[in-house]
């Protein structure tokens, strides 16, 4: 039996290794990516394999066009990749009044340029097998809004409305979009933003919500079960919003 294929950008971050672990374990060959962490990518594709399931790993900028078309052209030259989890994405924090242009063009090249650069390639591939799953992965702060984080905002919140009107495009091809828009979750990105106290004050569940816990939203979205959910951004915030 071919399994089938999905491909997690920034598989080697706490949250995309928790998805591409879950994943594995739904019998699914997992591609897990970085750009610059090949190395940890490698650890987690072996880890996968000591538990039976099934990966690689790959190394490329999604913000480099070229690169990343080519490369997706190589992983889809024998079978498409049906499942997609775009979940690559940088901060560079600053307020806005002083934002420097880089801070602002890298998070939203990363962001929103390597949603389209990732995506676009693999739709037509996905499309003729009349199945797929897609799932961009978003941010409290896309919803609600973050201070200090403008950049990332809006990028996240782009991600909104492609995700609701690429839905749209391929629901007819069983295909299904969404975004998952994670709250405080433990991690080392939060580790040193967060302390209890702040957290008991904003989440209303008066804790950090974990990477299982959000690797088993993107799992559940890529299952049979979830074929009517398209279109959707859906929170995991512990009642933030």
């Amino acid at each position: 039996m071919t399994l089938k294929k999905a491909l997690v950008t920034g598989g080697s971050g706490d949250i995309g290794a928790a998805i591409c672990h879950r994943l594995a374990q739904q019998n699914i060959h997992v591609i897990v990516h970085s750009n610059h962490h090949l190395d940890k990518a490698q650890t987690i594709v072996e880890n996968i394999k000591q538990h039976g399931g099934s990966a690689e790993a790959i190394a490329f900028d999604v913000t480099d066009s070229d690169q990343t078309q080519q490369l997706l052209s190589e992983l889809t030259a024998s079978t498409p990749i049906q499942i997609l989890i775009n979940n690559a994405g940088i901060h560079h924090d600053a307020p806005l009044a002083g934002m420097s242009r880089e801070q602002w063009s890298q998070v939203i090249d990363v962001s929103l340029n390597g949603f389209y650069n990732v995506t676009q390639p693999l739709l037509m591939p996905m499309i003729r097998t009349r199945w797929g799953r897609i799932i961009n992965m978003s941010s409290v702060a896309g919803v609600m809004g973050n201070r200090g984080q403008v950049n990332y905002s809006a990028a996240k919140s782009a991600l909104h409305g492609a995700t609701k009107a690429l839905a749209q495009e391929l629901a007819s091809r069983h295909i299904t979009v969404n975004a998952i828009a994670p709250g405080i979750i433990q991690s080392s990105m939060t580790e040193n933003s967060f302390d209890k106290d702040m957290i008991k004050k904003i989440v209303p569940m008066q804790r950090a919500g974990t990477v299982n816990e959000v690797a088993a939203l993107a799992a559940f979205l890529c299952t049979e079960d979830a074929a009517y959910i398209s279109g959707q951004i859906i929170n995991i915030n512990g009642a933030m919003a």
